[in-house]
């Protein structure tokens, strides 16, 4: 797959990537399976990957305003 802004080739990385869910309200996922691009630094999360980002998001604590969570596939 190459990536959308230069066109260089993605490979499979793992990485932290914050989600702002409200203007107040930002959860941090550990340990993401990303494709990334090696030469921009762009990325692309996968179609079943982003399912499970979903629920996990959905069942963050509303009352905090930062959280870190640990992504497991």
């Amino acid at each position: 797959m190459k990536c959308r802004t230069c066109g260089a080739a993605l490979k499979a990385a793992v990485t932290d990537l914050p989600f702002t869910l409200e203007a107040n309200r930002i959860v941090i996922l550990k340990g993401l399976p990303v494709l990334q691009c090696g030469q921009c630094g762009d990325y692309l999360i996968e179609d079943a990957v982003m399912v499970r980002v979903d629920e996990l998001l959905a069942r963050a604590d509303s009352s905090a305003e930062l959280e870190v969570l640990r992504y497991a596939a």
